[in-house]
């Protein structure tokens, strides 16, 4: 794997565990910039061919 798909691939691990975190705290607005963030990320990881497993797998 190379840094730029492991790097593409942490990014999007943290803000998946960003984005339950917001949920779950109730902070709606962190929760709508992190989910903005994790879709402009799975958009970059499909433009690049990068396959992201979803979470829990």
């Amino acid at each position: 794997m190379d840094a730029f798909t492991a790097g593409l691939l942490h990014r999007i691990r943290a803000a998946q565990t960003d984005l339950t975190r917001a949920r779950e705290t109730g902070d709606d607005f962190l929760a709508d910039v992190e989910q903005a963030e994790l879709d402009d990320l799975h958009r970059l990881a499909a433009e690049h061919g990068v396959e992201v497993a979803s979470p829990g797998h």
